[in-house]
């Protein structure tokens, strides 16, 4: 059994709120179970001094977390005058997802950057931050269209990501934090709406797994894709 009484198969519950944020060009709130995260998307006409006159635009990402969003205040990593490790690695991890799913060349020389702040932390966060900063990235794309900025939508497919794990000796969908502190096998899939893979990470942190249980685990992540594109749709 779950901590959460959910099915090894079952997604937690999942919302997104469109337009949260005033100024921003595009903005959603999501919610998976009790990880909320605050994705924003920033137009700015200016590139990244290595693009200058490729003609090529730009999507880059920020994460954070707030003090209290976990369990225990966190400091700020602004007081301590740098960002850790794996905040970097994770506003990597989103900005090379959201890349993915568009045409550089049809947005023209500009950057979009992604801003994803969770408010509060229940396992998968990098995943409901790529997720939910696709649907602010898709919003700011529309503010172009509709602006005349951009003829031709450089949104090429829906960019979502979910987690999957082994858990008490079993495959299971969406770890949340009771899970993935102590989940023998932990890994997050990031994939295209049709199902093609952009990222996958796994790692054995308690075990290791084989090829039937990694095919498990695809299956299960494909399924939960499917589910959070459909929910991306829905808020649109």
């Amino acid at each position: 059994m779950r901590p959460s009484g959910r099915k090894l198969d079952q997604k937690r519950s999942v919302s997104i709120e469109t337009g949260v944020m005033k100024h921003a060009e595009g903005s959603c709130l999501i919610k998976v179970g009790d990880t909320h995260v605050l994705c924003s998307a920033s137009v700015e006409e200016r590139i990244p001094p290595f693009l200058r006159n490729t003609g090529l635009g730009w999507v880059t990402a920020e994460y954070g977390m707030l003090p209290r969003a976990t369990n225990t205040r966190n400091r700020r990593e602004a007081s301590q005058g740098k960002q850790g490790g794996r905040t970097v690695e994770i506003q990597r991890l989103i900005g090379r997802s959201l890349r993915a799913g568009i045409d550089r060349s049809a947005l023209g020389e500009r950057q979009i950057t992604v801003d994803c702040d969770v408010i509060q932390a229940d396992g998968g966060t990098r995943c409901a931050a790529i997720t939910g900063g696709w649907v602010a990235l898709r919003m700011a794309v529309n503010t172009l269209l509709k602006a005349g900025v951009i003829s031709s939508d450089p949104i090429i497919d829906h960019v979502a990501a979910v987690s999957c794990g082994i858990y008490a000796g079993q495959p299971v969908l969406d770890l949340d934090y009771a899970e993935d502190s102590s989940a023998g096998v932990d890994g997050n899939f990031v994939m295209l709406g049709d199902l093609r893979m952009i990222e996958v990470q796994m790692s054995g942190e308690g075990s290791v797994f084989g090829r039937a249980e990694m095919n498990t685990m695809l299956d299960l992540a494909e399924a939960g894709i499917t589910e959070l594109v459909a929910a991306q749709k829905a808020a649109l």
